[in-house]
């Protein structure tokens, strides 16, 4: 099946750009503008191509808008993101002290995600771009957390290997430079992070559960319940996570005293793990214990393979405690060593985007029309245009 490509035929020009694109420019110039808006943060960030450093960032969260519903209402997130994205730009660029006739290109997030959400920031984007001059630059979300840890200090050199961990993907790559991936290993069904989630939805966590859940293993036993580690020994660099959720889905089922329906039968309810159960901090221990040791192994694994000694983590699982830990423990046992973004920047964030839009920056065009690739395999990406 062909894949989806959304657009709009041309920018249009909100009534809140007039003061922003009749300011006087400073004598500031070298400036990347990065937008990002795939899912439930919508993100504004500056960042000088001249020094190599994030100047200026501002962000705003949906989790209180989708906490009610339990996950992201695409909708809701398209409309949050048309109420901030404007505010979000002045606050970024007061914060500078510059104008936006002072940027020299416009990063935005063309995919993958949301479809409704990457049309609002793909639309400012390019109404800005329109109204000051400039010329954009589309970005992939993914290679945006890919090279965050290239903003912290110290950061990796090429070569290296890239743990992509979040909510919608689990990936091994190598990288040898911008553009250059090579993809090592993939989860065959879930996502690490969705593994968090549903299962801290299981324990009758709040959403975003991933967090919450981490914060209750630290009082919890990990050992305490045989939570499978599927894959991990299969001799590939694949992972899976669906198996898991199962598991913890009966684990619950056993400890609330709910029977499994039998073969054939129409499933009951999924329960969930009342709050003041005894066994709920063990039971949350040994699910990330579970989620970590599978993405440790196989991690060091890649670096065995390629005979790499630099890994880096990123996406939002990369903000995992104990994640951290273990990977930096086992990195270093073999001689490797392991780079992450800093915290903030595990979330999505308009730093990444502005970061590899100004990587990226030869490919930049007047080009004002409005795409957005909601499924965008990483592995399609090349190298950047010679200068």
């Amino acid at each position: 099946m062909p894949e989806a490509v959304f657009s709009l035929s041309s920018p249009i020009i909100y009534p809140e750009m007039a003061e922003l694109s009749t300011q006087v420019p400073s004598a500031r110039s070298g400036l990347v503008l990065g937008i990002e808006s795939s899912c439930d943060e919508t993100g504004v960030a500056l960042f000088d191509c001249a020094t190599g450093r994030v100047v200026a960032e501002a962000l705003h969260s949906q989790i209180a808008l989708h906490a009610p519903y339990g996950g992201v209402v695409p909708e809701l997130a398209s409309r949050d993101h048309i109420r901030y994205g404007l505010r979000l730009t002045d606050q970024a660029l007061r914060q500078a002290g510059v104008t936006g006739l002072d940027v020299q290109a416009i990063a935005y997030t063309q995919g993958p995600g949301l479809a409704g959400a990457l049309l609002v920031g793909a639309q400012l984007a390019a109404s800005l771009a329109f109204a000051w001059g400039k010329p954009v630059i589309p970005v992939h979300h993914m290679e945006g957390h890919l090279l965050s840890p290239l903003l912290a200090d110290p950061a990796p050199a090429f070569p290296f290997i890239a743990l992509l961990v979040s909510g919608g993907h689990t990936q091994l790559m190598r990288v040898d430079g911008v553009g250059q991936y090579t993809l090592l290993g993939d989860t065959i069904d879930d996502a690490a992070g969705e593994a968090f989630d549903k299962s801290a939805k299981l324990l009758g966590l709040a959403y975003p559960g991933g967090p919450l859940l981490a914060k209750l293993a630290e009082s919890g036993d990990p050992a305490a319940f045989a939570i499978p580690r599927p894959l991990l020994h299969s001799g590939d660099l694949n992972f899976s996570f669906a198996g898991l959720k199962t598991a913890v889905a009966n684990e619950v089922r056993r400890l609330t005293g709910t029977e499994l329906p039998a073969r054939g039968a129409v499933s009951a309810p999924q329960p969930l793990l009342p709050a003041d159960h005894p066994r709920r901090a063990d039971l949350a221990a040994s699910v990330q214990a579970a989620i970590v040791d599978s993405l440790v192994s196989k991690s060091l694994a890649a670096l065995r393979q390629t005979g790499l000694r630099q890994i880096v983590v990123a996406g939002g699982v990369g903000a995992n405690a104990r994640l951290r830990e273990a990977l930096t423990t086992g990195a270093a046992r073999i001689g490797a060593r392991v780079f992450y973004p800093p915290v903030a920047l595990c979330t999505d964030n308009g730093a990444m985007i502005a970061h590899v839009g100004a990587l990226r920056l030869t490919e930049a065009t007047a080009d004002y029309a409005v795409n957005v690739r909601p499924r965008w395999p990483l592995m399609e990406l090349s190298p950047p245009l010679a200068r």
